[in-house]
């Protein structure tokens, strides 16, 4: 049986991830500042930001899964944030990449494209925007999302370690599909995410298959639904909130999400299932 260290297992994505990993026939251990609200496996108390601690639970594992993190810019000071991100993924990378780990995920965001905390109102280069789009930042947390993807590249040219960063769009947890109907017609609310959204069940399937497959060294793909999370229409979206953005390098019919899931599907064999219109009714 294989073991993974989930951190950050307590938090809103931790607990689908660590039932992917268990279904699956993974030890799994759950390294995190606070107990969950179910104990679905054991649980280590950690300090991400202590070096020596993170040795200590990672040690004996096969994978890393590294969800832990403050989550959101400007919840806390700037500086707190990025210390926060940047030290506690540097530490479980340098742990893992030592201890002779020899996968890590970790998760980076659509943040770090500069679009969802800019106060200047950045806008597209185009759509859908896929992983070669410019990161443009002007905050701490979407910054330490691309220094965290810049260490992943170090620890894997150091150490040989593959690491998959996941820029992950609008983390949905099963409950959250309640709030739908409030905003489906309202575009202006969730404009700057580009209307993304990914379940949390079909984020944690992405994270066991970016521990699975092999050859990937480090590389950071998108992870987000197959449609946006709007009952209008992706064309209409664009004209009506982004109507200077014309470089179009997809197809966008539909509901076709605009923050393309293309790499994940290529590197990972991986398919979204969960659909926000067959969510809400439920």
């Amino acid at each position: 049986m294989k073991k993974v260290v989930v951190t950050g297992g307590s938090g809103l994505l931790g607990p689908d991830v660590i039932r992917e990993f268990l279904d699956h026939n993974y030890e799994v251990v759950n390294a995190d500042t606070k107990h969950p609200k179910e104990a679905l496996c054991r649980t280590v108390i950690t300090d991400l930001t202590n070096l020596g601690e993170v040795y200590g639970v990672l040690a004996g594992a096969d994978a890393v899964v590294h969800l832990a993190a403050i989550p959101v810019a400007y919840s806390h000071a700037n500086e707190v944030t990025f210390q926060n991100n940047v030290m506690s993924t540097y530490n479980v990378l340098e742990a893992a990449g030592t201890l002779g780990i020899k996968k890590a995920v970790i998760s980076s965001s659509e943040s770090s494209y500069g679009i969802v905390f800019s106060q200047k109102g950045l806008t597209p280069k185009y759509v859908p925007v896929d992983e070669e789009h410019p990161q443009l930042p002007e905050e701490s947390y979407g910054l330490s999302k691309i220094v965290n993807e810049q260490t992943a590249d170090m620890i894997n040219r150091r150490t040989g370690m593959q690491v998959v960063s996941f820029r992950l769009g609008n983390v949905i947890a099963p409950h959250m599909y309640a709030n739908f109907p409030g905003f489906i017609h309202e575009p202006e609310e969730r404009k700057t995410i580009m209307w993304s959204y990914i379940d949390t069940r079909d984020a944690a399937t992405a994270y066991r298959l970016a521990v699975e497959t092999d050859g990937l060294g480090s590389v950071a793909v998108n992870i987000g639904a197959d449609d946006t999370s709007m009952d209008i229409e992706s064309k209409s979206l664009m004209e009506q909130i982004y109507p200077t953005v014309t470089d179009m390098r997809g197809n966008i019919d539909g509901y076709t999400a605009l923050f393309s899931n293309k790499k994940a599907k290529e590197l990972l064999g991986w398919q979204p299932v969960y659909k926000w219109r067959e969510e809400v009714g439920k």
